[in-house]
């Protein structure tokens, strides 16, 4: 037998859920759970751009830039908590100025940097640890431990 439940009798009115105020601060913070991690990828080869993109998943919010001009735009306009940074690009910039930049703008010192190059030789790394980078990957690298070390990164 099937009961027509908007027909059913309360004696005191409908009962309603006590009003809590869990419910009431959840939506705020479910806002502030939702900002993402903003990560700019900085590479000339699109596949290594989409290749870390790809292994970041949906966990971040990923922007892009294939040369260093664009990268700068980018870090000053839309401030990313982390740059994966490429030292050899063409253009006027390469990744060690575009660092030497980031890590020179006291608006930006706290943005973290990760180097990943061609180059290396262990005066590379010493050379790009020095001018203030947080981490140096030589290609070829594993995407995973990329991931890894952002998050470790980032958890700092």
């Amino acid at each position: 037998m099937r009961r027509n439940i908007s027909r059913l009798h309360y004696p005191q009115g409908r009962p309603r859920a006590p009003l809590d105020s869990r419910w009431q601060s959840r939506s705020q913070n479910e806002s502030k759970d939702t900002i993402m991690t903003r990560i700019l990828l900085v590479d000339d080869h699109s596949d290594i751009r989409r290749l870390v993109r790809i292994t970041l998943g949906k966990s971040f919010e990923v922007l892009e830039a294939e040369d260093g001009g664009t990268a700068l735009e980018i870090v000053r306009t839309q401030r990313p908590h982390l740059v994966v940074l490429d030292v050899m690009m063409p253009g006027e910039i390469d990744g060690l100025q575009v660092l030497d930049a980031i890590k020179a703008d006291p608006a930006l010192a706290d943005t973290k940097v990760i180097m990943v190059t061609a180059r290396g030789q262990a005066q590379d790394y010493d050379y790009g640890m020095k001018r203030g980078a947080d981490a140096y990957f030589i290609k070829p690298f594993s995407p995973l431990q990329l991931v890894a070390s952002i998050k470790e990164i980032l958890a700092r």
